[in-house]
């Protein structure tokens, strides 16, 4: 008799905590969204990278453009939006991804819609960009591969060599723009092995860099360019075309698509940097 018993409470238990598990499993597949929009070019690159393909149903219109997305081949199997409200909320999404600089009235009139919106802050520095692609991931419903991202993402920096301390840069784009240590651009310095000549106080996010300052400070590299390849010229541009830059380490030409958002495209352009770092601490010991 108590063998029957306990057999059978064995038994029991186990269809119980097979119920459970499958409970669990069907809360959490009810909970992944299933139909998703990117309103933002940074969130369009890890809801490509993150999400189901047939959770995406639209992409920002920046997605396709190569000038500005690591993955705009990935985005032109997806329809397209422009950030507006009307064109988002006939979707019928469950989910929109945006930036925290999205418009706002965009924003307001989706949630007044009943529609969920998650705006996500813009990633600079390493913590910031290890906890977008985290939150991505849980929102997706797909924080394995979120986890899996970071891991990748982890190896990939250990492994970029990088220069010895003690080399100085400084990036500056359109109308002499310097980039501070707060900005992506000054991260992927950062994170390349080296200093930023565009720091101190009120620089954290950079600031006009006159290039008499620049041309006195002697950096060993100046990154020279427009936000990305490709884009057109302007007056701002000009001052990129200065005569006094020809006596100064510049590289033109370098900042793509993989600079555009804190995710693990950029890491391309750290190599990059790391790469012309080692090249630089060379020719200074054969000189």
């Amino acid at each position: 008799m108590w063998g029957c018993v306990r057999g059978s409470d064995l038994k029991g238990a186990a269809l119980a905590a097979l119920f459970a598990a499958l409970g669990a499993a069907t809360s959490a597949w009810a909970e992944e969204p299933a139909r998703v929009v990117s309103m933002n070019l940074c969130t369009d690159q890890l809801a490509l990278a993150l999400a189901d393909p047939d959770q995406i149903v639209s992409l920002s219109h920046f997605a396709t453009d190569p000038t500005m997305s690591v993955s705009w081949k990935q985005a032109e199997d997806y329809p397209l939006n422009y950030g507006r409200a009307e064109e988002i909320s006939i979707l019928h999404p469950d989910l929109v991804l945006a930036d925290t600089w999205s418009n706002p009235d965009t924003i307001r009139m989706l949630r007044t819609l009943g529609i969920e919106v998650e705006q996500l802050p813009p990633g600079t520095s390493l913590p910031e960009i290890r906890a977008r692609i985290a939150t991505t991931g849980e929102l997706l419903g797909h924080p394995d591969r979120a986890a899996k991202m970071l891991a990748d993402f982890d190896a990939r920096l250990a492994a970029i060599e990088k220069p010895a301390p003690g080399l100085r840069a400084a990036i500056i784009g359109p109308s002499g723009y310097g980039y501070g240590p707060r900005t992506l651009e000054g991260q992927i310095l950062e994170m390349a092995g080296f200093s930023n000549v565009v720091s101190g106080p009120g620089l954290d996010w950079g600031g006009r860099l006159p290039l008499e300052d620049l041309v006195m400070d002697r950096p060993d590299l100046v990154v020279v360019g427009g936000s990305m390849k490709g884009q057109g010229t302007s007056r701002a541009q000009e001052v990129l075309a200065h005569p006094v830059l020809r006596d100064l380490p510049v590289v033109r030409g370098l900042r793509d698509a993989s600079w555009t958002c804190g995710a693990p495209a950029m890491l391309t352009a750290v190599a990059e940097l790391a790469a012309l770092g080692r090249q630089i601490e060379k020719e200074e010991l054969t000189q």
